[in-house]
């Protein structure tokens, strides 16, 4: 297993980083410490969470995935050994109204709630890693392209919720801080507010990014690069269907797309186009597709951690096994060529 340090800090990372959305609803508690075992035993130090799992968020499924990981770590012993990362949610009352009236704009009231909540269900005194999982402002995230401007009534601002994290890393809960679903603005306004009244800094972005969104690539790798705040990439798969198993109009029971075909970001008609000819190409060159498809993200240099998800231990295993595959010329020259065919089909 690879390792790569988090941002500027001297903690280091495996390049797979163990996703954890499904268990809770998709998983049991049983089947989730298997996938802890298993992943520990395969060198992965790195657990991402967030108060908001299990996905699809649920007021009856609100914290159940940091209650799993908690009790994990409980009969485990292995807090000192995990690189342990969660995330407090942002604005949604559509959506999320069972989580604090779906009104957390990264204001103290709501962080600090979030990371006392959070703290409780993993059973352990600090995070390594707090991130805030979405803008609390308006702004293109989740799939929106276009920036259209409106008023960001009721939001707190960038500075205000600095302070409140500074306070949060004084009193020893969080270690460093990070960002979610972010675009390049809130990026560089989050460092340059720090770096003014010499707060905790970003040491990552949690970013969608796959072989069918690559939009990261247009501005936010350049960032990540020169200032340290590596990508940390979510959806990698795009919600399995670069696996290749939704092709032909499949629907494999229990999987997700399966259980909530409203999920759609993935399998639009460019997608489903893209991931033929992935699929394709995975196969003319005896790779998993896969796999092919984690190990183009795992050989960017832009990347911190690759965020995989599984719902099967194959999968998992799978999945790991996929830091381990380098891609020969001839494959990331086709990937391009797919690339400039079909790109970005799923922003």
């Amino acid at each position: 297993m690879e390792y790569r340090n988090l941002g500027n800090t001297n903690i280091k990372v495996s390049v797979i980083c163990l996703g954890t959305m499904t268990w809770g609803e998709q998983n049991t508690q049983a089947q989730a410490f298997e996938q802890m075992d298993y992943a520990v035993s395969n060198g992965i130090n790195f657990f991402d969470t967030a108060e908001l799992y299990a996905i699809p968020p649920t007021a009856e499924t609100y914290g159940k995935t940091e209650e799993i990981i908690g009790q994990w770590l409980k009969s485990r012993g292995k807090r000192n050994d995990i690189v342990l990362a969660s995330k407090v949610c942002g604005p949604g009352e559509e959506w999320i109204p069972h989580i604090r009236g779906g009104k957390s704009y990264h204001d103290r009231k709501n962080i600090e709630a979030a990371i006392d909540g959070s703290l409780k269900r993993l059973q352990t005194d600090y995070l390594d890693l707090y991130q805030l999982h979405w803008p609390a402002r308006k702004t293109n995230f989740f799939g929106r392209l276009g920036y259209a401007p409106e008023p960001d009534a009721n939001t707190t601002t960038i500075e205000e919720t600095l302070q409140v994290l500074n306070d949060i890393v004084k009193t020893g809960k969080v270690r460093y801080i990070g960002l979610s679903n972010e675009t390049p603005w809130g990026v560089m306004e989050f460092l340059k507010i720090s770096e003014n009244n010499n707060w905790p800094r970003v040491v990552s972005i949690q970013n969608p990014y796959s072989l069918l969104n690559r939009t990261f690539e247009i501005g936010l790798a350049e960032i990540a690069m020169r200032e340290q705040t590596g990508l940390l990439a979510y959806s990698p798969l795009g919600f399995g269907v670069l696996s290749g198993k939704y092709l032909d109009n499949q629907r494999p029971a229990g999987a997700r797309l399966t259980r909530w075909p409203d999920y759609d970001r993935y399998i639009n008609n460019q997608a489903i186009a893209a991931t033929e000819q992935y699929v394709r190409l995975a196969r003319q060159h005896g790779l998993d597709p896969a796999q092919m498809s984690l190990a183009y993200i795992n050989s960017r240099p832009f990347l911190t951690s690759n965020i995989i998800g599984a719902t099967t231990m194959e999968q998992l295993e799978s999945n790991i096994a996929s830091a381990d595959l380098k891609l020969n010329d001839a494959v990331l020259d086709a990937i391009e060529q797919i690339h400039v065919q079909h790109p970005n089909p799923s922003p």
